[in-house]
């Protein structure tokens, strides 16, 4: 059994969404101070690096974070690779995933080029292949990208669909080391009361 982590790092370096809330780390009690402790604070938006949108980010009477069914988080995944597609279409990867009902499906687009940078241009998913999943029964999609949508989409539609399809997203994690093919994943969320949306530690384990 080989873990692989598929988790971006969360730094001052982590680029977050414009506009939005930086990471931030700082100890506010140290060890010096309290005699036996250091004790640390975050400050930072739930959608940075690797995450996981609860409905609620894009439906105001969407499901929270703390009202999601974790299974979806856990179970059969398959790593697809779609490097070098604006737009991911059905004929792109109806091959590969075609044969995987019910399991969960990673997008592998590369598109992600500079780590410490906010990309400015993203691909996204066609709507043929959001019926594919939901004609498979796939509970969540992952991308290594900061959404499912284009970057300056207002209408979330991608995300709308997949809600529809009852479909689970996973965003932001990294497959430059994966090769396609089938692993078991792990990325719980926290249970965070009301939120939108929650930070993700997602690995990959290969049984072989």
């Amino acid at each position: 059994m080989r873990m692989y982590d598929i988790s971006r790092p969360l730094s001052e370096n982590t680029p977050t969404w414009p506009g939005d809330t930086p990471f931030h780390y700082q100890v506010n009690w140290s060890k010096q101070h309290t005699g036996s402790v250091n004790v640390g604070s975050v400050k930072m938006s739930v959608h940075t690096a690797t995450h996981v949108d609860a409905p609620f980010h894009f439906d105001d009477k969407g499901k929270r974070m703390d009202e999601l069914d974790l299974s979806v988080f856990k179970g059969p995944a398959v790593v697809v690779d779609v490097k070098g597609h604006h737009i991911i279409e059905r004929k792109h990867v109806e091959e590969v995933i075609g044969r995987h009902h019910g399991k969960r499906i990673l997008f592998r687009t590369d598109a992600w080029e500079k780590e410490g940078e906010f990309p400015e241009r993203i691909p996204t998913l066609s709507f043929e292949v959001v019926e594919l999943l939901r004609e498979l029964e796939v509970p969540l999609i992952g991308v290594d990208l900061p959404s499912v949508d284009v970057l300056d989409s207002k209408e979330l539609t991608i995300h709308h669909s997949l809600h529809q399809a009852n479909i689970s997203i996973l965003e932001g994690i990294d497959l430059r080391e994966m090769k396609e093919g089938e692993y078991e994943l792990i990325a719980l969320p926290l249970k965070i009361e009301g939120a939108d949306g929650s930070p993700v530690r997602a690995v990959l384990i290969e049984n072989s």
